[in-house]
């Protein structure tokens, strides 16, 4: 039987692989929290789970310690059966929601009216602050979706259409009566029509910059939806492409959907990777050299989220 060694690692490069690991979120590691949100409690129709990977997002559970500390944003995934809902609620600052897996029901309601949209998987809408929102599955599979605050230690949020304060009927609709909700229509020259519409960015539609050997369709940011707070892109990377090592001042995320990705970090000469798979994460600190590749057969696609609105400093470069 042949034995297959790895020689050992400098105490630099086992330092720098320690770092690298600590920064990574494994979906295998984690499990849902159907507690993550204590106001629905005794309420079954409200009933969702919560894996959290950077901060808590709007769970008061603040405290998890595998959950990366937040700076200027947070991330996680929300497991939802069909025929639950998350009540109407705002919240401060912007939340998207990016769908993973089926199709996701997002109402909002302003002045006794709601207008709702059907989010596919890659869809993704950013929710405006101290709109009322909430969002449901109409669907008969489970829905998978990313929840991503734009703002590191959110508030709480505020219920606008809670079970507990309304008819049942009226808080699964958002708080209003099924005659007062209506299908987004982009073409509508209603307020709350045009509002939401200038917040939905669709797979299919969203604009695409090709550069060094991959795709970045933008979803929030420059020519695409505006924040004051984060940048939000969808990366295709083709088999057998890469990316040179680039650092930013602020720090950004590689979430996995689809594909295995290969992560490196570079250090005062040493390098280490890892590879991460679907659902996973990889949190990369401010000022840290970093850079991903393909080493599959297949695409690899992952949200990137970035802790600013700064155009980029740097080019990326193709290595």
């Amino acid at each position: 039987m042949t034995v297959i060694t790895r020689p050992a690692e400098s105490e630099a490069t086992a330092a720098l692989r320690r770092e690298l690991q600590g920064r990574i979120g494994r979906y295998r590691d984690k499990s849902f929290d159907f507690d993550a949100f204590p106001s629905n409690r005794g309420y079954p129709l409200l009933e969702r789970g919560q894996m959290r990977f950077v901060g808590a997002g709007g769970s008061p559970k603040v405290g998890d310690p595998g959950t990366f500390p937040p700076e200027h944003f947070t991330v996680s995934l929300i497991h939802q059966q069909p025929g639950r809902f998350a009540a109407a609620h705002t919240h401060e600052v912007e939340e998207a929601f990016l769908v993973f897996d089926n199709v996701l029901t997002v109402g909002w309601e302003e002045g006794g009216e709601v207008v709702e949209v059907r989010l596919g998987p890659k869809d993704l809408i950013l929710n405006a602050p101290n709109v009322a929102h909430g969002f449901r599955n109409d669907d008969v599979l489970p829905a998978l979706l990313s929840v991503m605050v734009q703002h590191g230690k959110p508030l709480p949020p505020v219920y606008r259409a809670h079970p507990k304060d309304v008819d049942p009927e009226l808080a699964f609709s958002f708080g209003v009566t099924t005659d007062k909700v209506s299908r987004l229509d982009p073409a509508s020259d209603h307020p709350l029509h045009r509002l939401m519409a200038r917040h939905v960015v669709r797979y299919t539609d969203a604009p695409r910059v090709t550069e060094a050997g991959f795709t970045r369709a933008i979803y929030v940011g420059r020519g695409s939806i505006h924040s004051d707070h984060n940048r939000k892109e969808l990366v295709t990377l083709p088999p057998g492409a890469g990316i040179a090592a680039y650092t930013r001042d602020v720090e950004d995320v590689y979430f996995v959907m689809d594909g295995t990705l290969t992560v490196g970090r570079v250090k005062d000469g040493v390098t280490v990777e890892e590879r991460i798979g679907a659902h996973d994460l990889a949190l990369n600190a401010a000022g840290t050299a970093r850079y991903f590749r393909n080493e599959g057969a297949e695409p690899v696609v992952f949200m990137m989220v970035i802790g600013g609105t700064a155009p980029d400093s740097f080019t990326y470069r193709a290595a």
